[in-house]
């Protein structure tokens, strides 16, 4: 009986466990929106030194 209620309760604790990266995922999954959406736009953003023509640079 003793090993059945150690059982029970670390599958207790596993779900629990779980339950609680669930919430955390789901509560916080709008600021992992903004912040996916933010790198996209870092990363499609021109640099600031595009605009100058490096060939002429360099003559």
């Amino acid at each position: 009986m003793n090993k059945t209620a150690r059982f029970v309760l670390k599958i207790i604790a596993a779900s629990l466990g779980l339950a609680a990266i669930v919430c955390l995922i789901v509560g916080s999954w709008s600021d992992i929106g903004e912040g996916c959406k933010n790198a996209k736009c870092r990363l499609s953003r021109k640099s600031e030194y595009d605009d100058y023509e490096d060939e002429k640079l360099y003559d």
